[in-house]
């Protein structure tokens, strides 16, 4: 089964506001499969433009990592996150080559 990816080039402006989100995420991560493999740290943006936070988190399926972001509990974290920050999240499927 070819894994799924979140990728998220993010800027936070409230880190007390924004540790609620990161609070309320971490059940529904939890719950399909979701494990962090990039979580924040020093980046270097080489080529284009990119926000100063960067996120990639693993699930076990493309089908896994859509139905947590659909789910009723990560659309609750997600409000949490409005107007504290700005995000740009894909999700895409993995290759197995």
């Amino acid at each position: 089964m070819t894994k799924g990816y979140w990728i998220a080039h993010g800027r936070v402006d409230d880190p007390e506001r924004y540790d609620l989100y990161r609070a309320a995420n971490a059940a529904p991560l939890a719950e399909h499969g979701g494990r962090f493999l990039v979580r924040g740290g020093p980046q270097e943006v080489c080529e284009g433009d990119a926000k100063p936070r960067t996120v990639v988190i693993e699930f076990p399926s493309y089908a896994a990592a859509r139905a947590c972001y659909d789910s009723d509990a990560y659309q609750a974290a997600i409000r949490l996150r409005q107007g504290i920050s700005e995000i740009d999240l894909v999700i895409v499927e993995g290759w197995e080559g």
